[in-house]
């Protein structure tokens, strides 16, 4: 699980050092000291002190709403549920709780969805949204902590296709900038909370330039579906074709680490100290029937 951005402990801490300079005493200024805590925590991390996941999915969304497959045995993340419940984001410098986390390698980092048998449609532009609780490490830097996710769709639970990962570039010094993990998932924070900070369908879709969203997450084309993936050989012109041309009912989404560069025979590794892979929050698509 990736910690939440720093600085919330930074202005908490500035809080605690300001109210003992002013000499705090106990009682009612001991209340005025939690209430302001709490407020700084909202402000930065919405998703901790909403009522997200909300009471009831918004019927105009069409997010993954079924766990098919999961078995991570990552301690007080693994409950699968929360993939489904809901987008539960913290913002560009925060990451959400409200996720399911994946282990970096084994039967546990992989985890499968679906639209309850309806079909996600292959529409103009991106198709759908991944979310996972990706931040940004600074507001001057252009490095992420994220943890990089494989995904790849499937219309009948067995052939699945995937996406170009052939640019990765994660090998070097620049390993936490998005622009050096092209075609995969977990790279981008998300600004969508279904309940503090809400969205249109549509806006959820919008550019707001340079490969983000307006609602944060990474959007996925099934245009640039790929049946040349060493990882999914059952992957041919015929599947990849009829994914485009009808739809996917599956989508499975895998820790990097798990799955192999055929560039190295290892796994696509991140540099990072956390003992999980991706912490997914869900998956919206554009269009289902």
């Amino acid at each position: 699980m990736k910690i939440a951005n720093i600085s919330n402990r930074i202005l908490m801490l500035g809080v605690f050092i300001f109210m003992i300079a002013c000499g705090v005493e106990k009682d009612e200024n001991q209340d005025d000291l939690i209430a302001l805590l709490a407020l700084s925590q909202t402000i930065n991390n919405p998703s901790q002190n909403t009522n997200c996941p909300p009471a009831s999915l918004p019927s105009d969304i069409p997010i993954a709403n079924t766990v098919v497959s999961a078995g991570s045995t990552i301690a007080n993340f693994n409950d699968s549920s929360k993939a489904v419940n809901g987008i539960c984001g913290a913002g560009e410098t925060s990451g959400s709780f409200d996720v399911y986390a994946l282990n970096l390698t084994g039967t546990g980092s992989s985890l499968v969805l679906s639209w309850g048998g309806k079909t996600v449609k292959n529409v103009a532009g991106i198709d759908f949204v991944v979310y996972e609780n990706a931040f940004k490490l600074s507001d001057t830097s252009d490095r992420y902590a994220f943890d990089p996710t494989v995904v790849q769709v499937s219309n009948d639970g067995t052939i699945y296709c995937g996406f170009d990962l052939s640019g990765f570039n994660g090998s070097t010094a620049d390993s936490n900038k998005i622009g050096s993990w092209p075609g995969f998932g977990g790279l981008r924070p998300v600004l969508y909370n279904m309940v503090s900070r809400t969205f249109t369908l549509s806006q959820l879709f919008t550019s707001s330039g340079n490969g983000f969203l307006v609602g944060g997450g990474d959007g996925f084309d099934l245009d640039n579906l790929t049946d040349n993936d060493a990882q999914n050989a059952a992957c041919n012109t015929v599947a990849k074709n009829n994914i485009q041309s009808n739809g996917f009912k599956f989508i499975k989404m895998i820790s990097a680490t798990a799955v192999t560069n055929p560039a190295t025979g290892n796994g696509y590794t991140y540099p990072h100290a956390f003992t999980n892979g991706p912490d997914i929050d869900g998956v919206v698509a554009r269009s289902v029937e």
